[in-house]
């Protein structure tokens, strides 16, 4: 058994030794690589002739996540019209080499590249569009093909484009559901702090679903509590301050958006209470959101106030 054991082994190594095949060699300083370097250090500062200085004349670009079968590459022409493009409505433009990512060149064996570099990178876009405030911060990974006389033949372009439909998107006023001032969700709300003042917690929270959560400016970021926690923090706080009154600011707003149909109740309170170890009177400004969901019930409790003013 050892022996056959010993022999498929043998035979494995072998297979998996037979099965590499160099077909070139990866270079991590290369002159094709200070040409690509160079090329995007002229369209950052919007030099469209020094780019132009860096493509061959038969220069295509592709994008290379688009699944258009017809699509057609971009020429020189285009890619000096488009530095001039990114140079008029992108503000604060920067292209920096992604964390811990650096190019490579790779000099194939095979024929069909034996006259050609291949340069591949991966940068972090950055800008702010000037007409729309649309943040553009997206990685870009791209394969360049550098031909003899070291001039850029192609660029295959890698990308989220989504960034792209949201500026477009912003040049036209779009409606995105509907804000009421009195409706159900406000009722609510109105109740459930009504009961709040005067102690009655199980009323209070029937209005939330089993499965909400709860959060607080203070809290960390995605850091969130359970309905069982936030009944446990409430009940400490009942413990400290006496509520003496709970009065709603101007008035709430009910926003239905249109994406999502997302629920949404905002309201502004203060919150006059007595802190019950030394009787000091306080107010405290709130602001809330409550997300519903289709049943009417509360989700999500977002609050924001200033704890400081409760240890005054």
């Amino acid at each position: 058994m050892k022996k056959f054991l010993l022999l498929g082994l043998m035979v494995f190594t072998i297979i998996s030794y037979s099965q590499k095949k160099k077909n070139g060699t990866i270079y991590i300083e290369h002159p094709a690589i200070d040409a690509v370097e160079a090329m995007n250090k002229a369209f950052i500062g919007g030099d469209a002739d020094k780019v132009a200085s860096y493509l061959a004349d038969d220069f295509k670009f592709w994008n290379g996540t688009s699944s258009n079968k017809d699509a057609k590459a971009g020429t020189k022409e285009g890619a000096m019209k488009n530095v001039g493009w990114w140079s008029e409505n992108i503000d604060y433009l920067s292209m920096e080499r992604s964390p811990n990512a650096y190019p490579d060149a790779i000099e194939y064996k095979d024929s069909d590249n034996k006259d050609v570099v291949w340069v591949q990178t991966w940068d972090q876009i950055k800008g702010i569009h000037n007409k729309t405030g649309v943040k553009i911060d997206m990685p870009v990974h791209r394969l360049y093909v550098i031909n003899k006389d070291n001039k850029i033949r192609t660029i295959i372009d890698y990308s989220n484009h989504t960034v792209w439909q949201e500026l477009r998107q912003s040049f036209s006023d779009r409606e995105n559901g509907v804000i009421y001032n009195h409706h159900d969700y406000i009722n609510k709300v109105r109740r459930m702090m009504g009961a709040l003042e005067n102690g009655d917690m199980e009323t209070f929270y029937s209005f939330f679903d089993e499965k909400a959560t709860f959060r607080n400016i203070h809290m960390p970021v995605g850091e969130t509590k359970t309905l069982a926690e936030d009944k446990e923090g409430m009940q400490k706080m009942m413990e400290q301050f006496e509520f003496t009154s709970i009065d709603v600011q101007g008035y709430p707003d009910y926003l239905n958006y249109g994406l999502g149909n997302a629920k949404v109740v905002q309201s502004w309170w203060k919150l006059r209470m007595i802190r019950k170890s030394d009787k000091k009177e306080l107010i405290l400004p709130l602001f809330l959101i409550h997300d519903f969901n289709d049943e009417g019930k509360i989700i999500r409790d977002n609050a924001y106030y200033s704890q400081s003013l409760m240890q005054k």
